[in-house]
């Protein structure tokens, strides 16, 4: 999925998912959101009903690539387990952990009026 999303265009969006469900089997589709940078409102109402729409005809959505923000919004909307995440590691990709600098010092001092052990 790209966006920006309209709700103009969210029927046009469930009728080709129909379309690609319908004479299928049964089952997951996953749904890449990682070009969703910006979501709002309609990105979770467009995500929403697409999930209605798979599962009238048997099957369920859940999401690969959501961003911070998409996943915020469907835990606002009380719908994190209505449309759930892609098993797997869900970190975002090119984050690295913040390198500090070793603080010296600390801990290593004994001061003379510490018992001896």
């Amino acid at each position: 999925m790209a966006g920006p999303l309209t709700r103009a265009g969210i029927p046009e969006l469930c009728a080709c998912l129909r379309d690609r469900l319908r004479g299928g089997e049964p089952g997951w589709v996953t749904c890449d959101v990682a070009a969703l940078t910006d979501p709002d409102a309609v990105t979770v109402e467009a995500l929403a009903r697409l999930q209605l729409t798979a599962r009238r005809l048997g099957s369920r959505i859940r999401l690969r690539n959501a961003g911070g923000r998409l996943r915020g919004l469907l835990a606002l909307a009380g719908l994190r387990d209505v449309l759930p995440l892609e098993p797997g590691l869900r970190l975002q990709p090119g984050r690295q952990a913040e390198q500090r600098k070793q603080v010296r010092g600390v801990e290593e001092r004994v001061d003379p009026g510490d018992p001896v052990p």
